[in-house]
C-alpha cells in the first residue's frame, strides 16, 4: 500500500502506515475496489481520503465526526457533512449553518463546501468512508469503522489540545475513549432535522466554544 494507491497525503500516510499494513485493511481495500467496480459508489474513488488531504496533520486542531458519506449523485466529496459548491445544501448541513449563525453571527452560506474549514485544521472524518448510491449506510459491513477508530485513537495519543465535536449518539460512542485530560470533547444532539427539532442541536455553541479553547491554548481560531 502506498500514498499513491490510496491518494492520501504522504504525511498522513506515514502517521497511519502501520494501520494500512494490517491484514484487515488490505482486505477492506480489496472489498472497496470490488464495490466500486460492481456498483456506483460515493465519493469518487480518488476522493475517499480527501479529508486527510485538506487537513494537514501538523495543523490539526478540530475533528468533526460524521457517520457515512451522502449517497446522492454529486453530493459526497470525502469531507463529512460537506457537499461540493453548487450542490443543494442537505438538511443537516443547513442546521449546522443556522447554529453557526446564531452562535457567531456569521452570514448563512449559500454554498455547502466545508473545504475552507478543513484547510484551517478541521478534520471532517466520516466513520465510514464509502457508500453505495442511494443506499445509506450500505457499506457498514466493511471494516471502515475499525480504521476510523484507529485514526481517532492515533490523534488521541499523538496530539494534544484537539477539539472533538461529537454530534449525536453515534459520534459520541465513536469518541468514547478520547482522553479528556488532553483534549476538549464537545457533545450535542445531531444536526439532522429530527434531532434538531427536538431541541438537541440548536444552542450548543460549539463553534464559539471551540474558538475560545483554541485561543486559550494560543492557537489560531477557526474562521467558521
Amino acid at each position: 500500500m502506498t500514498p499513491e494507491t490510496l491518494n492520501i497525503n504522504s504525511v498522513w500516510f506515514n502517521q497511519l502506515q502501520s494501520e494500512f499494513e494490517k491484514p484487515y485493511f488490505e482486505k477492506l481495500w480489496s472489498e472497496v475496489a470490488d464495490a466500486y467496480d460492481l456498483t456506483t459508489c460515493f465519493p469518487p474513488k480518488r476522493l475517499i481520503f480527501e479529508a486527510f488531504n485538506y487537513c494537514e496533520w501538523d495543523h490539526l486542531k478540530v475533528v468533526i465526526v460524521g457517520q457515512d458519506p451522502y449517497h446522492g449523485l454529486g453530493e459526497a466529496h470525502g469531507l463529512s457533512f460537506s457537499v461540493p459548491d453548487g450542490t443543494r445544501i442537505p438538511p443537516s448541513l443547513r442546521n449546522i449553518f443556522k447554529e453557526l449563525n446564531e452562535d457567531l453571527g456569521t452570514d448563512l452560506p449559500i454554498f455547502g463546501s466545508l473545504e475552507r474549514w478543513a484547510k484551517q485544521g478541521v478534520l471532517l472524518l466520516n466513520a465510514g468512508l464509502t457508500v453505495e448510491k442511494d443506499k445509506a449506510n450500505s457499506h457498514k459491513h466493511l471494516n471502515w469503522s475499525v480504521f476510523t477508530n484507529a485514526v481517532i485513537e492515533h490523534i488521541n495519543q499523538e496530539k494534544e489540545g484537539v477539539v472533538f465535536l461529537l454530534w449525536g449518539n453515534f459520534a459520541q460512542k465513536k469518541g468514547a475513549k478520547i482522553d479528556l485530560e488532553k483534549h476538549l470533547v464537545l457533545t450535542s444532539g445531531h444536526p439532522s432535522p429530527m434531532s434538531a427539532n427536538q431541541g438537541k442541536w440548536f444552542g450548543n455553541k460549539h463553534f464559539s466554544l471551540t474558538n475560545k479553547y483554541l485561543r486559550k491554548a494560543k492557537k489560531k481560531a477557526i474562521k467558521w
